[in-house]
């Protein structure tokens, strides 16, 4: 890193060596057609080399503006006050040559989505050259060959060849780690991270947070991870600054943190994270009805996709037997591209399968016609992953709930189903007059619940939810998963519950099933997938999962090293 690292206590994360980033009385205010808005309010902070500050809060809470600061990076909207010392030069008031010399040499970040961080049109080691030789002295040759060092060791394989690579070549995991190289490569004091592992399945996550905790220990960078994820804070952080309406509200060493939160927000922060704990009580639902007949029943299920240019096809979901009963909460878990979602596609109606059999509501789905299935359609709801892009922009909220009825034939109109709508509405807790807005003036968990209340519209048998959470805070998270498990119990629909997210799925379903590259590897109840896991994958999962509590996770990373030894 820039200046001296020697005598950095390897691992120990914490150095009394002075600050890299010192935050004073930091203001960011926004101009907007509204009015000036105030981001962050009067926000002091600092990072040590070696040390990793995690910054956490929910949307809108400001510590992705606090951290971006830290390099200036604002739009012209943004009027900064107080001082950012980056390695001594206050950001805030230098100039603009200054500033781009800083980028990149004393701080760098590491973006939350690499696939619109990377530049498409240029292959990944022109990119991480393209770093060192904007900051001079490095010939095209030198600046190759330090990228090619670079990505072998992110753990990218094969860097000699990869380095030719397109970020399209690139798995989600593996383009994050070459985002990482680049912010390496030029060999800053501090790694900004605006939510690195977000986008991410949770074994990919864990590998990358393994990796960051590696730049820490053996460059000595310090590192501000921003993130809403507190098992993510657990194994990674040694301190925590907790933001809430762009106020630090709470800053203590990590064990301190979990251990005796003080202010009242952290403490609800902290209630709202889902536990990783098998539940009996919601297991014991689905023995009421394990003798009647599935609302969905999978036996040899198959679903190929056709190859290109003929390329062969491409096998999705491979032999897969699985039932869902009528009430009960089935969970679908699995990393992207285990076919969790191709599955609960086919159960829609939305894609077709290829071979099996897959029984849904007393229709088989293989060779079925679009006119047999059209009655069915009323009694599947589906709640989609991100509800910003499942709404019509241009309707309002109620005439996006009273939709399904108006096509079904239930109402004539939207103004005709306004009555049934408010009902709906009061159902998800959201006021009968939200239904005037339109989608973008509600908030995440608000649309979320719309969303939910749209499903419902037509009183469905079945329900299938496709990461309905992900995009949300853990707080608003909390809340919609216990609206959910409280409209199951009260509308009695059965669920098909899809989450790359155990503790999530734990908190609601009556049985997991867990697929892994289009097999179904284990399937149990709750409390026999969580509490006994057969499979090397499903203890893999189970073992990737950050916990909020730094002791158990750092048991957990240790049980993680373990079975990757093994060869899980």
């Amino acid at each position: 890193m820039n200046g001296s690292t020697t005598g950095l206590p390897a691992g120990s994360g914490r150095t009394a060596a002075d600050p890299v980033v010192v935050v004073d009385d930091l203001t960011v205010t926004f101009a907007t057609d509204g009015g000036a808005v105030d981001a962050v309010k009067g926000v002091s902070l600092d990072v040590r080399p070696g040390e990793v500050l995690a910054l956490v809060g929910e949307s809108g809470s400001g510590k992705s503006v606090t951290a971006r600061s830290m390099l200036r990076l604002m739009p012209e909207t943004a009027t900064l006050g107080g001082a950012v010392m980056l390695e001594g030069t206050d950001v805030v008031a230098v100039g603009s040559q200054k500033l781009r010399e800083l980028r990149g040499t004393a701080g760098a970040m590491v973006f939350q989505e690499p696939s619109t961080a990377l530049n498409p049109v240029f292959t990944v080691g022109w990119q991480i050259a393209e770093g060192l030789r904007a900051h001079g002295g490095v010939s095209k040759k030198e600046a190759r060959a330090k990228a090619i060092d670079y990505l072998r060791r992110v753990g990218i394989p094969d860097p000699e060849t990869r380095v030719d690579h397109y970020p399209h070549q690139f798995s989600g995991g593996q383009k994050q780690r070459v985002v990482i190289a680049s912010a390496l490569a030029l060999e800053p004091s501090v790694i900004i991270a605006d939510e690195p592992t977000t986008a991410l399945d949770v074994t990919v996550q864990a590998e990358i947070l393994d990796l960051l905790r590696r730049c820490r220990d053996e460059f000595g960078a310090a590192i501000v991870i921003i993130t809403h994820n507190m098992g993510v804070v657990a194994d990674l952080a040694d301190r925590v600054a907790v933001m809430y309406q762009g106020e630090v509200v709470e800053e203590a060493p990590v064990e301190q943190l979990f251990a005796a939160p003080q202010a009242d927000y952290t403490k609800r922060l902290l209630a709202a994270v889902p536990r990783l704990e098998a539940s009996t009580g919601v297991a014991r639902r689905a023995l009421i009805t394990a003798d009647v007949e599935p609302v969905v029943s999978a036996t040899g299920l198959e679903i190929e996709y056709p190859g290109r240019l003929g390329s062969p096809a491409f096998r999705a979901v491979k032999g897969v037997d699985l039932a869902i009963r009528p009430g009960e909460v089935l969970g679908l878990v699995g990393e992207s591209g285990s076919g969790k979602t191709t599955i609960g596609r086919a159960i829609a109606g939305l894609t077709k399968i290829t071979g099996g059999s897959l029984n849904v509501l007393g229709t088989e789905m293989l060779g079925y016609k679009e006119r047999d299935f059209k009655r069915l359609r009323k009694d599947i709801g589906f709640v989609f992953q991100d509800p910003a892009t499942s709404f019509n922009p241009l309707l309002t909220i109620a005439e996006c709930v009273a939709e399904p009825l108006v096509v079904h034939g239930v109402a004539s109109s939207p103004r005709a189903a306004r009555k049934q709508v408010d009902e709906l509405m009061e159902a998800v807790q959201l006021p009968a007059a939200y239904g005037d807005r339109y989608p973008h003036e509600l908030s995440g968990g608000q649309r979320q619940r719309a969303s939910l209340a749209r499903s419902l519209a037509l009183r469905p048998k079945l329900l299938i939810a496709d990461e309905p959470t992900s995009a949300l805070d853990v707080s608003v998270q909390a809340r919609v998963l216990e609206l959910f498990l409280e409209l199951q119990q009260d509308f009695g629909f059965a669920s098909l519950f899809i989450s790359h997210d155990l503790a999530v799925v734990g908190a609601l379903s009556d049985r997991i099933a867990v697929l892994y590259r289009g097999d179904l590897v284990e399937t149990g109840t709750t409390a026999e997938v969580l509490g006994a896991p057969q499979h090397p994958y499903t203890q893999r999962l189970l073992a990737s999962l950050p916990v909020p509590d730094p002791t158990e996770q750092a048991e957990r990373r240790r049980t993680l090293e373990r079975l990757e030894q093994a060869g899980a």
